[in-house]
């Protein structure tokens, strides 16, 4: 695991790209002492601009890790505007593919298409399952954080919102519905903690598993765009940001090729 930091500082790390530690006392920290001494650095007032510096911890190649991109402010506020999305793009139940099961996440969509599953397949489409009206719009902070964690990427086209309860998880699998693999998965969590679940690009990989906490945003880029993840388990109590408990998942993508 490495310690990056992402934008611009007048001490400390570079001015503009990621800055990899290079000190060993940074490459053999655990990721949770690797965080707080990011944050104490950040804190301490070694990177001034912090608003601009997020940083992140590489979990593996291509899988970036940003602990605590959302302050609670900002975390309210966008699950206020996701309340609202849920108004427009209610919350519908996902089926697997040909056997019909259901997911044990509810969903919804925003932006231009959205991901859908049901007994005929995977597939994006521009309109809901249930009321086929239109996606609703992507809300401003999730566009401004696809700007900030996939630097240079062509503009998202879909943002898929998974509502976790106490029990739901999320098996291993790839993101691969896509045209376009270029440009990185981000990813913004809400609510308590997730045990999130990276493996490599075949499904008999190891694997290895980190925290995901309300407000951490993560990417999947590179080498990792194809690396099967997943949930294994949701923390109950880990966070009061949603009074029924949960976690909720915003994930952004690049559909197709520009």
């Amino acid at each position: 695991m490495l310690c990056i930091f992402l934008g611009e500082a007048t001490q400390g790390p570079p001015s503009r790209g990621p800055w990899v530690a290079s000190s060993q006392e940074f490459l053999a920290m655990t990721e949770e002492a690797c965080r707080l001494r990011c944050l104490e650095a950040v804190g301490a007032g070694s990177c001034p601009e912090r608003s601009a510096l997020p940083f992140a911890l590489e979990i593996a190649p291509g899988v970036r890790h940003f602990p605590e991109y959302l302050d609670r402010g900002e975390q309210a506020a966008l699950l206020e505007q996701l309340r609202e999305i849920w108004r427009g793009a209610p919350l519908f139940t996902p089926r697997m593919p040909r056997t019909g099961k259901p997911f044990s996440v509810r969903m919804t969509n925003c932006g231009p298409l959205g991901w859908v599953s049901d007994i005929d397949g995977y597939r994006y489409q521009a309109n809901h399952p249930e009321t086929r009206r239109p996606w609703p719009p992507f809300p401003p902070r999730v566009l401004a954080a696809w700007a900030e964690l996939a630097l240079g990427s062509p503009p998202p086209e879909a943002c898929l919102v998974n509502v976790y309860g106490g029990s739901a998880r999320m098996g291993l699998h790839q993101d691969r519905d896509e045209d376009e693999f270029s440009a990185p998965v981000v990813s913004l969590s809400l609510g308590d903690e997730a045990v999130f679940r990276i493996g490599g690009t075949t499904r008999d990989s190891p694997t290895r598993s980190f925290r995901l906490r309300s407000g951490d945003a993560m990417s999947l880029g590179g080498p990792a765009r194809l690396a099967f993840h997943g949930v294994d388990r949701i923390v109950a109590g880990t966070s009061t940001l949603l009074p029924e408990g949960g976690r909720i998942n915003l994930t952004l993508r690049r559909v197709t090729k520009p």
